[in-house]
This record gives C-alpha cells, structure tokens and sequence, in this order.
C-alpha cells in the first residue's frame, strides 16, 4: 500500500507519467417494448423486460494528474486484450515518454509476460523496458485512482440501456472527449502518514 502512496506523492514528470488502469465487463441490454422518454418532471421510464445484446470488456486508462483518459471496449479481456491496449497507450497516447508508471490491481493478466503472449520478443522487450508496472495489494484495489473513474463512467454513462454495443461505445467516446476537455483529473490527499494512521490495525505489529 505504502508503494502505491508513494508514487502518488512523487513530482509531475512528463517524461515519466502516471497512468492508472482497470477494466470491467459490461454486459449490454436493450429494451423489448420501447421506453418512454424523457419529460418534465418525470424520468426515462423502461420496461422491466429486457434482452442481452452483448458483453463488452471496458479497458480505462487514467492520467490522475492531466486529467486525460481513454477508454477501450473489446470482445474480450485476455492477455493479448491487455497488452494490446498497453501498446496503444505506450505507442499512441504517450510516444515521448521515457517510462511510464502504471498502477494496476493483480489481475494475471496484467504482466509483462501477457506482452510475450501478444507480441514476438523484440517488440515485447521493447515496451517492457517502458512500462513500470506497480500492482494494488491484494483486497485495495481502492487505492487505484482508475478505479473511481470506471465507477463515475458506469454512473454517468453505461449504467442504461443500449441497443447495441456501437451505440455504447458512441456514448463513451462523448464522455471520454467531455472529461478530456474539461481536464476532469483527481487531487488525490490520502498520504502514507494518513495511513499509518487510519489503517493502524492493517499494519503488523513490530517483533521488537
């Protein structure tokens, strides 16, 4: 926990900077008889049927101190789904960058070896020699600031219905490119002295 905290704590580099990943899957579903729509003083009325239309897997990439995101939707949440991804943000989102910092929880997928699995070992070494990957603990997935902007996109955005899932990634696109905008980042005030503190009984006790 105190390594996550600490890279939290560290000076704005833009030759290093910080991402936060997590995914989810989403399953998408639409409505059987159509909704009524929206009207004064009344909200967006569904019917309790629905139909399954489709699983999405969401990948969302979070620079906490920019205030940039990208979020990703694919068939599938595999190792190369992964590392795929990671190309892109290495590649794409921040060509200039020396080393990224990446924060993710333990997922198995979210190791270097998923860049062997997708790539051959030039072009796997390559991105790995870029890529510092810093895990949540076990049980404090809390403490990935990703996390907390997949909850607001769910809130915000996919928590409805779609009739397909073009017409869900047409909703995100909007989102992401409303947040970029806006600069929509997280000021991030839980320490390590805070939690020394408000997680005491997490911390074993000393032998001597």
């Amino acid at each position: 926990m105190e390594k996550i905290l600490d890279v939290y704590s560290g000076e704005y580099d833009a030759a290093h900077p910080l991402i936060c990943m997590d995914e989810a899957a989403k399953q998408i579903t639409a409505d059987v008889e159509p909704a009524l729509p929206l009207s004064p003083g009344h909200p967006r009325r569904e019917d309790h049927h629905y139909q399954r239309v489709g699983v999405r897997a969401i990948f969302l990439f979070f620079d906490p101190i920019r205030g940039w995101r990208r979020v990703a939707s694919r068939d599938s949440r595999m190792r190369v789904d992964w590392a795929q991804e990671v190309k892109r943000l290495i590649d794409e989102d921040y060509p200039d960058a020396e080393l990224i910092t990446l924060v993710c929880d333990n997922l198995n997928t979210h190791d270097t070896a998923s860049l062997y699995t997708a790539f051959d070992a030039p072009t796997a070494h390559r991105l790995s020699k870029k890529l510092d990957l810093v895990h949540t603990p076990r049980n404090g997935s809390w403490l990935n600031m990703a996390e907390m902007e997949l909850s607001i996109l769910s809130r915000q955005c996919i928590n409805r219905r779609f009739d397909s899932a073009s017409q869900m990634d047409k909703h995100i696109a909007a989102w992401q490119r409303h947040r970029n905008e806006n600069d929509l980042g997280a000021n991030w005030r839980f320490t390590t002295s805070d939690a020394r503190i408000k997680l005491k009984s997490l911390y074993p006790v000393p032998a001597i």
